[in-house]
């Protein structure tokens, strides 16, 4: 019998405009220590983008949520942080910051496909 694989995941924001809190849900980061594993994966539907009348530029939003990924995924080209191991990148990831681009708390969970679990959570959550 596969056991229960304990996780943390947070939702990525997008932040239009800072100083209002407002915020939609573009993507999601999940990690389990155990497993060294993460993945990130986003969304940013370009009309819904339009549609918040904000100063931000979409390719410049994109650029950014592709160095979540590949800081997430460890690439050479996501510089010193993507060096670092599974659990610092996910703290450095879910940091709480004052940006455009932030996460949800870290929520806990459990999981016996981790993959499964995160497929189903970027699908209610993000979609």
């Amino acid at each position: 019998m596969q056991e229960d694989k304990i996780y943390e995941y947070a939702v990525i924001r997008l932040i239009p405009k800072v100083e209002r809190e407002e915020f939609f849900n573009i993507g999601l980061v999940m990690f389990s220590k155990k497993e060294k594993f993460i993945r990130v994966q986003f969304y940013l539907c370009p009309d819904k983008f339009k549609l918040m009348h904000s100063k931000l530029d979409y390719e410049d939003i994109i650029q950014n949520l592709e160095s979540f990924q590949k800081i997430a995924d460890g690439k050479k080209d996501g510089g010193p942080i993507a060096a670092l191991e599974v659990p610092e990148r996910f703290r450095w990831l879910t940091a709480v910051r004052s940006a455009v681009i932030q996460t949800s708390r870290p929520h806990p969970g459990k999981s016996k496909d981790l993959d499964k679990t995160f497929d189903k959570l970027f699908n209610e959550l993000i979609l």
